[in-house]
């Protein structure tokens, strides 16, 4: 069954490819099934990681079910030098599923729409740029809705 995917993609940490955009553009050209992809976009670490990241949206056409596409993205990943290791550090790679046009998916290992989706400006700006309609399956808000929440100043209690 094709499925439509939005697949977020970060680096900060050169690899073999050359810097961090230079990952991110190698990553964009191994995915399978590229429909379009964002302008990559340098954002401040999260974490205790002090390297800038490099990152961009994907959208890719699929017969996958998310866990075969997961399995996929990890192989890739593999490909680029990424070694598991602690939370929030450098990483040459990141590939995340962050939305699929059948709505949400859960199992072990994998949450579809992704967990951090709706508070990170670094996936939401690159995907209203290329998907500012596609929906939140969990609070049917746009794209362009959550990444125009995201920039919105908070209430200080």
């Amino acid at each position: 069954m094709r499925t439509t995917y939005a697949i977020g993609i970060g680096s900060n940490r050169r690899g073999r490819h050359g810097s961090p955009r230079a990952e991110v553009t190698a990553a964009i050209e191994a995915l399978h099934d590229l429909v379009v992809a964002a302008p990559i976009i340098e954002t401040p670490p999260l974490g205790p990681s002090h390297r800038r990241f490099a990152n961009s949206v994907a959208i890719i056409v699929s017969d996958d079910p998310p866990p075969a596409l997961l399995r996929r993205l990890k192989a890739i990943e593999r490909d680029f030098g990424r070694r598991r290791g602690r939370r929030w550090g450098a990483r040459v790679i990141d590939l995340d599923i962050l939305l699929w046009s059948h709505g949400s998916w859960s199992s072990p290992g994998l949450t579809v729409p992704h967990i951090g989706l709706r508070e990170r400006r670094f996936v939401l700006a690159p995907l209203a740029a290329i998907a500012p309609r596609w929906r939140d399956p969990v609070t049917a808000r746009s794209i362009r809705q959550l990444a125009a929440s995201v920039d919105r100043p908070r209430p200080r209690h």
